[in-house]
């Protein structure tokens, strides 16, 4: 949709877009006497445009466009005609036509012009007699201009040939000058009630919601100084909204050009004051936009509340021949299509009609022993959204929800309404709404005079309690399959979420961040180590980040909720009573009535904003997982609000997911925490240093939490003056391969040390390997024993078993291998293996690397033998740490994708006699 808002202006005719015009086509005969009469001298002093896409969802969007501008314009009389006839204008253009609508309104002295253009012109136009034909009920089209003939004082249709217009003129009905709306004369006791003054508060919200001007009656209402709150946004204030029902966000409210409605202003005190505003959107002379709010108490709405449209024979009993729906009369027309709307209206209605002070209605649990209550007005707070009282509440008749009941005096039979209770009301009458014999809930209107309602008011509510009970338990049902539908939703994206990780951290806050806010306001997730343990506060969250530090503060200084396997949401009173006595003592030392605090504006804050953070309803939910309580899962609602049940059962499903999620990220991390362990016992001690020559180690277990894999090295001590070094590379990876590193590295240590040649110490490492029979894997190793000389050299004997050659670094730049290839082990029984001798000079650099290292590949190149010697040569006059760290860096950036198998480097380097 593309809208558009013109300033007044006199056009010399209205014209549809796009197209020069045909001769205007006009019906004759009866309808021409509904064809465009009006006269030319109409001023049009404003015009507001809408194009609405050929979409089914658009005949809504052009309802409350019409809506909305006629509101803004002041006209209500004439607004229910305009969007019938715009509903089904539109209708016809984007439903049946198939096109987009341009919709125009058109503001005159005396009324409003309205035409719907579509752009599908090749119909039939209007001839002499289209009266008779509009009037057959069997006719499929022309219901649109049999509306406007019937609704419009006047109206036409024009043709271009591209569009195709109906226009229609509704005039305002004739009233005194100045007078927008009136209603009849009263007598003074049936007047509304209103306090000794009436306050009504001018609050100015400028373009960004925020507060530009606050009077003097806001002040007295609400605490405020106007310094305290000029500049603020009006959120900050404004518990929006106070009543179910309202269709519309503050932001939203806030643009439209008029609203009236009910919320509540949280005061200086921090008490929600209910009220009823009125909107209006003005420009100043800089033509910038801001909305006028007027605001009284809810009670005195009377003093700004626009009267219903109604027609008189609606309130003067029933005459003859009136066909009016009871529905409609009580809830009025169009009724909300949304179950909180239409309760909103029935309890507004409800007291209205019985000229209460207060209304409320409950619903029935699926069980029907319980009622929650969904709607009130005229209560002083909003702690009654979604409370429970049970059905039989005290002895009697007139306890019972099941049948009306009058009670003339709350304080002769306390606590016979539980919901009424401490609200200063006297007298109420209730009567059940009932759905074929079934109790589906309960409706209340009370006063705070006793003795007002007798058995006839009773009937009258009864009556229109019959009228409306279907619609409410209608849309109840489908509330309920909105909401199970979307709790499968919910629980569907959660279990994935939960299912994606196994790590304990960010399970516990991916618990609180699905509950927050989307269940509850602020979520705390207390965790079991074992059954000696205490529950630990494990995480807080709060959907304003502000206020976490203060809640997980308060929570730490109550003892946490006992760790009960009952399934199951239970209320947990100890958050609420702890902020309650905070914020008391806080507010006590500031006033100088307790003792002295330093800084204490600083604590205040923080203090009284944490207590009505906590100050609602709280449950605890239990995590079990295998038949053990492992942690707590508790949700929470700021001052005064309740769960409802629905909300309950999903944050029980949800906590049973959470539980298992978090028991698994358990487990993984203890076994993870065990795999480390023992892999950390296979890898060698910190290495020994070696006086006169220099090692560097660099090594890269394959495998996502594998610290060890099928590589291994190792450097020791044999004798005094002779070090065994070791680099192998047993087939495979993983644990397999891991269990034969552990072998072979725990024997090389032992052969070595008992004497033996290399050659020997790999014979009988090769038999040990095969005696593991079927667990047995080859081996490929490169051993070998270094001693340093007393010239600065170092001696090395080396046997390489079908491992990949290790290569000399000369000082001059060359490269050569140090050694010849010989069989590998773990094949043959019988191995006949030699060792060589090596002599590595000053500054000369022995490699040893495996062969993840040599075969790392990208794509179909691989970076092999050659390549590792390309990169070795440039590493002339480095450090052996220099030297390894360059080969590593290399071979990762050789490929893009990880390494798929385990890696070793080993450098060795004697250092120059005079370089180092």
């Amino acid at each position: 949709m593309t809208t558009g808002l013109i300033p007044g202006e006199q056009p010399s005719e209205p014209r549809p877009k796009g197209g020069l015009p045909h001769p205007r086509q006009e019906p004759s005969g009866q309808a021409a006497q509904h064809v465009d009469n009006r006269s030319r001298s109409s001023v049009i002093t404003a015009r507001a445009a809408a194009s609405f896409e050929p979409q089914g969802r658009s005949v809504a969007s052009a309802r409350s466009f019409v809506r909305d501008t006629l509101q803004g314009w002041g006209f209500a009389d004439i607004l229910d005609d305009a969007v019938v006839l715009t509903s089904e204008l539109v209708t016809n253009a984007v439903v049946h036509a198939g096109t987009a609508a341009d919709v125009l309104c058109l503001r005159t002295d005396d009324g409003v012009r309205i035409e719907v253009a579509d752009r599908y012109p090749k119909r039939d136009i209007p001839v002499q007699g289209i009266a008779d034909d509009m009037a057959s009920p069997d006719r499929e089209g022309g219901r649109g201009l049999q509306l406007c003939r019937a609704l419009a004082n006047r109206w036409g249709v024009d043709y271009t040939p591209t569009h195709k217009q109906v226009w229609f003129q509704l005039d305002l009905p004739e009233r005194p000058v100045g007078t927008r709306a009136a209603g009849p004369s009263l007598p003074a006791d049936l007047l509304p009630l209103a306090d000794g003054r009436v306050r009504v508060a001018v609050v100015q919200i400028d373009r960004t919601g925020a507060i530009s001007a606050w009077n003097e009656d806001a002040e007295e209402l609400f605490g405020y100084a106007a310094e305290q709150v000029t500049g603020k946004p009006l959120t900050d204030f404004a518990a929006w909204p106070h009543t179910p029902g309202t269709g519309t966000g503050i932001a939203e409210a806030l643009q439209l050009s008029r609203w009236e409605g009910s919320y509540g202003i949280r005061g200086a005190d921090g008490r929600i004051t209910p009220v009823y505003a009125s909107h209006l959107r003005v420009r100043d002379t800089d033509g910038e936009p801001s909305t006028v709010c007027l605001l009284v108490r809810d009670h005195e709405r009377a003093v700004l509340q626009t009267p219903l449209r109604m027609a008189s024979s609606d309130s003067g009993g029933s005459g003859e021949g009136q066909s009016t729906d009871p529905f409609e009369v009580f809830i009025g027309s169009p009724a909300p299509d949304d179950l909180d709307g239409l309760l909103q209206r029935t309890v507004e209605r409800a007291r209205d009609m019985l000229d209460g002070d207060s209304a409320f209605l409950l619903l029935a649990t699926d069980d029907e022993t319980e009622l929650e209550v969904r709607a009130s007005t005229g209560l002083p707070s909003a702690r009654q959204r979604f409370a429970r009282v049970p059905v039989e509440a005290g002895p009697g008749r007139y306890g019972s929800a099941r049948m009306p009941a009058v009670h003339e005096d709350l304080t002769m039979v306390p606590g016979a309404v539980p919901l009424l209770s401490g609200t200063g009301m006297r007298s109420v009458v209730t009567v059940p709404l009932k759905v074929e014999g079934r109790l589906t809930g309960s409706l209340g209107v009370a006063a705070e005079a006793p003795r007002r309602y007798s058995n006839e008011e009773a009937l009258r509510l009864q009556f229109a309690a019959d009228r409306i009970a279907l619609a409410v338990e209608s849309a109840r049902l489908g509330e309920l399959e909105r909401l199970r539908r979307g709790s499968l939703s919910f629980l569907v994206e959660a279990s994935d979420l939960l299912a994606g990780t196994l790590d304990r951290d960010q399970t516990l806050a991916l618990m609180a961040q699905m509950t927050v806010p989307t269940l509850a306001t602020w979520c705390a997730v207390y965790t079991i180590a074992d059954q000696a343990s205490e529950p630990y506060l494990s995480y807080v969250l709060h959907e304003d980040e502000e206020l976490i530090d203060g809640i997980k503060s308060l929570l730490s200084k109550i003892p946490p909720p006992d760790p009960v396997p009952t399934p199951g949401a239970r209320v947990w009173s100890a958050p609420a009573q702890a902020a309650h006595e905070a914020a008391l003592r806080t507010s006590m030392r500031s006033l100088g009535l307790g003792e002295p605090v330093r800084r204490v504006s600083s604590g205040i804050g923080p203090t009284l904003a944490t207590a009505a953070a906590v100050g609602g309803e709280t449950v605890v939910l239990p995590l079990v997982a295998r038949n053990r309580v492992i942690g707590m899962l508790t949700l929470g609602k700021p001052t005064d609000e309740h769960f409802r049940q629905e909300i309950l059962e999903l944050a029980e499903d949800l906590s049973r997911r959470a539980a298992l999620a978090l028991d698994n990220a358990r487990l993984y991390s203890e076994r993870t925490a065990i795999s480390q362990s023992l892999q950390r016992s296979l890898l060698p001690p910190e290495l020994p240093e070696i006086d006169g020559v220099e090692v560097e180690v660099i090594y890269r277990a394959a495998g996502e939490g594998n610290e060890v894999g099928g590589d291994f090295y190792d450097l020791f001590p044999i004798s005094d003056g002779a070090y065994g070094f070791a680099i192998g590379d047993v087939c495979g990876t993983g644990p397999n391969a891991a269990a034969v590193t552990g072998l072979a590295r725990h024997a090389l240590r032992l052969l070595a040390r008992e004497g033996l040649s290399g050659p020997a110490v790999l014979e009988r490492l090769n038999s040990a390997i095969l005696d593991e029979g079927a667990r047995s894997r080859f081996l490929t190793l490169l051993y070998g024993e270094l001693r340093p000389q007393e010239d600065g050299s170092a001696e090395l004997k080396v046997v390489c078993a079908g491992h990949p050659l290790p290569l000399r670094l000369r000082q001059d730049g060359t490269v050569e291998p140090a050694a010849e290839p010989q069989p590998l082990l773990g094949v043959m029984e019988d191995l006949e293996l030699y060792e060589q001798t090596v002599t590595l000079d000053p500054g000369d650099v022995l490699l040893c690397v495996t062969d993840g290292v040599t075969e790392r590949r990208e794509g179909t190149r691989m970076l092999g033998d050659d390549g590792l010697t390309e990169v070795l040569t440039t590493c002339t006059g480095l450090t052996a740490g220099a030297v390894a760290a360059r080969i590593m860096r290399a071979v990762e950036r050789f490929a893009q994708d990880a390494p798929s198998d385990d890696m070793a480097i080993l450098a060795m380097r004697v250092p120059g006699l005079h370089t180092d």
